[in-house]
């Protein structure tokens, strides 16, 4: 056996057990003591009387982070006071609470201690009519009292359907948006999160993504192995991107 081919069987082989070291370093955190605050990434209301959206994805609560992210939408109409934020939660679900929640926190704020990344930032003219459309969009989701962490629909597959339904937010969600190829409806065919490309998905368990922004995706069984072409990059589930950002 060559050295090379050695080498990368020991990659393989010590990949198990960095997840599970990631699994349980993540479980025995106390996550709820974690920050919570503002990032300072969403622009002060009182600064910026033009509309803003974004949407952002954050490392998931305890061992969940390992694998996948949660993401949310944030919008501000020109000359709000203040932000409203979109997200699907599912704690409380099975008690009746709804999954899709509004304003639980702020629009930028940490996600239990992770530093969340800004995916979208449109703002200025025309961004009132979008934000209308995102509205429209989460009125519209199919599943509003309905949550499953895998394969979905889930906090991903909230934000890849806005993003189908509106494509001027141009919406890449890094791989490890889990849940976001679980298509409403069973549909096998539909367009990708970005609004730009073409997806097959099996009940978001296995599929292909084909489209400019989005490059080349693998859906196995929710884990994403893929290219992007046009900022040039490497898929791959748990470490998301590798090459440019």
């Amino acid at each position: 056996m060559t050295r090379r081919r050695a080498a990368r069987w020991l990659c393989v082989l010590a990949l198990p057990a960095l997840v599970g070291c990631g699994v349980l370093e993540r479980a025995r955190g106390n996550w709820w003591e974690l920050d919570r605050g503002p990032t300072g990434q969403a622009p002060d209301p009182a600064l910026m009387p033009e509309a803003v959206v974004q949407v952002y994805a954050a490392r998931a609560v305890s061992w969940r982070g390992v694998f996948a992210v949660h993401t949310w939408i944030a919008v501000k109409p020109s000359r709000a006071e203040s932000y409203t934020r979109y997200e699907v939660i599912g704690w409380g679900v099975d008690r009746g609470a709804p999954a899709v929640r509004v304003n639980r926190t702020g629009p930028d704020n940490h996600w239990f201690g992770d530093r969340p990344d800004k995916l979208v930032d449109l703002r200025g003219e025309g961004v009132d009519a979008v934000i209308a459309r995102v509205e429209a969009a989460v009125a519209a989701y199919p599943y509003p009292s309905s949550y499953r962490t895998w394969p979905g629909p889930n906090s991903n597959t909230f934000t890849a359907w806005v993003g189908r339904e509106v494509p001027e937010l141009r919406l890449k969600l890094p791989p490890t948006a889990i849940g976001k190829d679980y298509l409403p409806n069973g549909d096998v065919v539909g367009r990708t999160p970005s609004g730009t490309g073409v997806q097959l998905s099996l009940f978001g368990l296995g599929g292909l993504a084909i489209g400019w922004e989005d490059g080349i995706e693998l859906n196995v069984l929710t884990l994403t192995f893929g290219v992007d072409f046009k900022r040039p990059a490497l898929k791959l589930p748990l470490v998301g991107r590798l090459g440019a950002s």
